[in-house]
């Protein structure tokens, strides 16, 4: 019994070991003239919750920390930055009509008061992710205002 034991503990870090080689494709392209933050001027308290609970799945700059070079852990990585640029991706925030980013941006405040994002999985890993009720009420009114400011401009 203890020789299968051996055995099997041998195959799986081997297999530990293989899966290794089969990383995904890294999300860290650099920023250009369409990321959000070239396109539009940020409050400072905005910007940095967009880097503390947005941008990693939301743009093509991902931040990755060692254990997102891990397998299984870079796949489940991978699944949330393919699935959150699919909702949003901000580095293409200048390819989108006026009407789509008003759009968006009620989506951002809507996601956020329902503490429907940033998701769970990642802030556990991201404690800084976590948002206050004010950074929540500070993200809307800065959403309302920029949808505000678009609605304005397109009626120009």
């Amino acid at each position: 019994m203890k020789k299968i034991v051996k055995i099997v503990f041998v195959v799986l870090i081997l297999a530990f070991v293989v899966l290794q080689f089969f990383a995904p494709e890294q999300n860290d392209t650099a920023p250009d003239a369409n990321h959000l933050f070239s396109q539009t001027e940020l409050p400072g308290e905005v910007q940095t919750i967009f880097q503390n609970a947005c941008l990693d799945c939301h743009s093509n700059q991902t931040n990755y920390l060692w254990y997102h070079k891990i397998a299984p852990v870079s796949w489940m990585i991978k699944g949330h930055i393919v699935e959150g640029k699919h909702e949003l991706n901000l580095s293409e925030w200048g390819q989108m009509d006026k009407l789509d980013k008003i759009g968006k941006l009620d989506e951002i405040c809507s996601e956020v008061k329902h503490n429907k994002m940033p998701i769970k999985a990642y802030v556990m890993m991201h404690p800084k992710a976590k948002l206050s009720e004010e950074q929540v009420k500070t993200l809307c009114d800065w959403a309302e205002k920029l949808s505000e400011e678009l609605l304005a401009s397109k009626n120009e």
